[in-house]
């Protein structure tokens, strides 16, 4: 199993089978659908100069698989667009985020954290929302222990600090980092990267494998990629059990560039939120349950990502909270600013879309 060790504070080493890799990890493209010429749009709006797009996916489990599991509602997507789709899938989110930063993609399937990213700094808006035919509008975040663990409790793992061996998701990884460390962590005045004997970051597939075969001692997770664990791994998922639940955290997100022609934007996001509805809804669904077990995509914008923006702030405050201040003044000081910077992002956020 792919698993590198890693150290924010210089206290752990860091395996070599990871190491820069998680961000260099080679960006997997398919082929481009049909032949590399321009396409008139069917709308009359001359968008000549696009000659095809290309879809950026969110890690879920190996790149392979992300592929495998989009292309066919991708096809379909290209023939109602009447423009080739090329799907670009990675190893993590820092790739991911690194092809958007590049304009390597033009829309993308991705987490709140990443999006936040994309919309501040990469010139893009979100334009739908994943939706689930049955269950609760988001997932949960948890923490995974080995059935037989002696862990039974939040507080039975912290009367064990320099002990555990834990394993989490990237630092972009809603579920995977930032909700865990906010309400479990930094909660208590605790960052997960210290508290531990040995810190490992890995997808949450092998994560679920590495708590299953007793490699750590708990590991981040969530409630969506669990299920399709269940039915990829079932005997290693007998094998777990939750610790810890969050509270809600709402759907990925689709973002696109904000710099494709208006018309192609909006026709875009049109056939993303009519997929799985109309004639062919039958077909449709099915081919949207071999992604993620989703529904479809409802209309969404920028609004979508304020809960993950407080979830930052959040964890910034706590974190300003826990940390060594040479004065009260300045704690206070640094506090005024993130909350000016929170306010200025939930104002940018709450703007209306670009045209």
């Amino acid at each position: 199993m792919l698993k590198g060790w890693i150290s924010s504070h210089g206290r752990y080493s860091i395996r070599a089978g990871l190491r820069v890799r998680l961000v260099l990890v080679g960006l997997l493209a398919c082929a481009m659908l049909g032949p590399q010429a321009s396409f008139a749009d069917p709308g009359g709006t001359a968008n000549t100069h696009i000659r095809a797009l290309t879809f950026g996916i969110l890690p879920m489990g190996g790149p392979s698989e992300s592929l495998e599991a989009w292309r066919p509602m991708l096809d379909d997507l290209s023939r109602t667009l009447r423009l080739p789709v090329r799907s670009l899938s990675v190893s993590t989110y820092e790739g991911l985020a690194q092809a958007m930063s590049d304009e390597r993609v033009d829309f993308a399937f991705v987490s709140g954290r990443l999006a936040l990213e994309a919309v501040t700094r990469n010139r893009m808006q979100v334009i739908a929302q994943l939706t689930r035919s049955t269950g609760p509008r988001g997932y949960y975040s948890v923490l995974l222990v080995e059935k037989d663990s002696p862990l039974h409790s939040l507080d039975d793992m912290f009367r064990q600090p320099g002990r555990l061996r834990y394993a989490r998701g990237e630092v972009l990884s809603v579920s995977g980092y930032l909700v865990p460390e906010t309400q479990v962590f930094a909660n208590r005045r605790l960052d997960s990267d210290t508290f531990f004997a040995s810190v490992s970051v890995d997808n949450h597939q092998n994560n679920a494998l590495a708590v299953a075969n007793k490699e750590v001692d708990v590991a981040t997770n969530n409630t969506a990629d669990l299920e399709r664990f269940a039915k990829r791994f079932p005997d290693q998922y007998e094998r777990l059990r939750v610790l810890w639940t969050s509270s809600l955290i709402p759907h990925a997100v689709i973002v696109i560039r904000t710099d494709l022609p208006s018309e192609l934007r909006r026709r875009i996001a049109a056939a993303l939120t009519a997929y799985g509805k109309g004639k062919n809804a039958t077909a449709e669904l099915a081919k949207l349950q071999l992604i993620h077990d989703i529904s479809g995509f409802s209309p969404a914008g920028n609004e979508t990502l304020v809960p993950f923006a407080d979830i930052e702030f959040n964890l910034d405050k706590r974190r300003v909270y826990s940390a060594q201040w040479v004065s009260d003044a300045a704690m206070q000081t640094r506090l005024r600013k993130i909350a000016v910077e929170h306010e200025a992002l939930i104002h940018q956020l709450m703007q209306p879309p670009s045209p």
